[in-house]
């Protein structure tokens, strides 16, 4: 009687099976080889992609309290950017303060040290970002929206547009409340909604 090492045993339907048992055709493998470099060399440029068209041209407003856009009548529409909030205690771009108006208001320079830096990086990333999705078409504009408080300084105010104009950011856009033909700056508008006023480019 021959002896048989201990283990998994199939039953007689099974035995001469291709797959389970000892046929003659012998057991074939079930897994197979797959190649992980163009794998992931589809996902890196998927990634590249979103990241380029999604998360580099920045949000079109950071809507918070603190910040009463300024009303108009001749207006366009926003356009994805990034933003600079000013109110009448911050400054922040990208959900990152760059720094304080109470003390930005005690210094005698022209320009924001911290916001231009924030500003180059921003603009950086993005021209690294399309380059490497080889992306021709969407090239570095130099758009940006200043969303500022309407009672906020205005030496604040043209700091911050030297500051974005030094960075690169040549297009400048004020964020403002469109108000209809109806109604009067300053009065309750329902139908207000989010624009973009143009400001000149040249310093």
């Amino acid at each position: 009687m021959a002896i048989k090492v201990p283990g998994k045993r199939y039953g007689k339907r099974l035995e001469h099976s291709k797959v389970f048992g000892h046929g003659h055709h012998g057991k074939k493998s079930i897994y197979a080889d797959l190649l992980i470099t163009p794998l992931v060399d589809m996902f890196v440029i998927i990634v590249l992609f979103l990241i380029a068209n999604f998360s580099a041209t920045g949000e079109v407003l950071m809507m918070t309290k603190d910040v009463q856009l300024p009303e108009a009548f001749n207006v366009t529409e926003i356009e994805m950017a990034p933003v600079v909030l000013v109110s009448n205690t911050d400054i922040i771009v990208s959900g990152n303060a760059i720094g304080r108006v109470d003390d930005l208001t005690r210094d005698e320079y022209l320009n924001i040290p911290a916001l231009e830096e924030k500003l180059r990086v921003m603009k950086k990333n993005y021209e690294d970002l399309h380059a490497l999705a080889k992306d021709t078409e969407g090239s570095f504009k130099g758009d940006v929206n200043i969303q500022g408080n309407k009672d906020v300084n205005y030496r604040i105010l043209k700091r911050v547009m030297y500051s974005c104009q030094s960075s690169g950011y040549m297009n400048l856009n004020f964020a403002v409340l469109q108000v209809s033909d109806g109604s009067t700056p300053g009065s309750a508008a329902p139908e207000a909604a989010p624009a973009a006023a143009g400001a000149s480019g040249s310093k």
